[in-house]
């Protein structure tokens, strides 16, 4: 009787274990894609509609290791009322493609690996067929993305990637969206910006004119030039002077990439004068005063143009 006993208890509890082991598996979930996470999120109901109006539907679905930065509802109606849009059926479906693409990355990276500095999206702009468009990352305070769209959730993991949540659409980046991005162009920003200049932000912000290459003087090489010139700050440089050294920096219609630069290289720039490149123990300008820049970071690509920075400011 007890063995019976024994036996009997035996087989519920082996048939209890079996069966719970299967409920467990029904309760699994199968993991969802970018695109599934997208649209079964209520805030992300413009973005899925977007995703869908693009054909992108198909990109966020496969397989694959992305990153995404997903604009919330009010950040697409903001968007749309931003740009004149009645509804998200009037954007072009070419813009609204690539506008998407700027908001991916072609690996995943989750919050604890996020660091302040440039990574490419997959967008395209007009001024480079084979360059993608840079994101500037700044983690100062929060995650900012290109001075422009605050990241307000992070980790939201998909079977294909991650998505992390940002408060605004972040649009294709101009020359100008960049230099104000990065605060290590802050003073160049001023210098572009000075009320007795030249609309400086539209022009490059703009396609007149455009591809632009920008050789761009961070804060330490206007500091320097400061120094050097003798003057208290950037207001005390004359009008003339300050215009033309900021069109000395700029090549038009040109997306020269580091890859496109050679030796012994002569450029001539948008004030019409000419400085030099040269590749033999890194790259280095030598403008016409014989002064020597350092090239100490490249290929920012923007939709309008190339930024690279350099760590003297040029003087025609």
């Amino acid at each position: 009787m007890k063995k019976l006993f024994k036996l009997s208890a035996f087989v519920f509890l082996f048939g209890f274990l079996f069966v719970s082991c299967d409920e467990s598996r029904d309760d699994v979930e199968t993991p969802k894609t970018i695109y599934e996470l997208a649209s079964m999120d209520a805030d992300l109901s413009n973005l899925k509609a977007a995703i869908d109006k693009a054909g992108l539907a198909s990109t966020l679905r496969a397989s694959g290791s992305f990153t995404v930065f997903a604009p919330s509802n009010a950040a697409f109606t903001q968007f749309l009322a931003d740009n004149g849009f009645a509804n998200l059926n009037d954007v072009p479906n070419a813009a609204l493609k690539e506008i998407l693409l700027n908001h991916v990355l072609s690996n995943k990276v989750m919050a604890a690996q996020v660091t302040t500095g440039y990574v490419s999206t997959l967008a395209k702009g007009n001024a480079s067929s084979s360059k993608n468009l840079s994101m500037f990352i700044n983690t100062a305070s929060g995650v900012k993305i290109n001075g422009i769209s605050t990241v307000t959730k992070t980790d939201i993991t998909a079977s294909n990637g991650v998505i992390h949540k940002v408060d605004k659409v972040i649009g294709l980046p101009t020359v100008v969206t960049h230099a104000l991005a990065n605060p290590n162009f802050s003073s160049l920003v001023s210098a572009l910006t000075r009320n007795d200049m030249p609309d400086f932000a539209g022009i490059l912000s703009g396609t007149t004119n455009s591809p632009f290459t920008v050789f761009a003087p961070t804060n330490a090489a206007f500091s320097s030039l400061l120094t050097e010139l003798n003057l208290p700050n950037l207001a005390a440089v004359p009008a003339a002077t300050l215009e033309n050294v900021l069109k000395y920096h700029v090549v038009a219609g040109a997306n020269v990439l580091s890859t496109d630069i050679t030796n012994n290289m002569n450029v001539t720039t948008f004030q019409g004068g000419t400085f030099k490149i040269t590749t033999t123990g890194g790259v280095k300008i030598t403008d016409a005063n014989n002064r020597v820049s350092n090239v100490i970071a490249t290929d920012v690509q923007c939709s309008n143009g190339v930024i690279h920075a350099i760590d003297k400011v040029l003087l025609p």
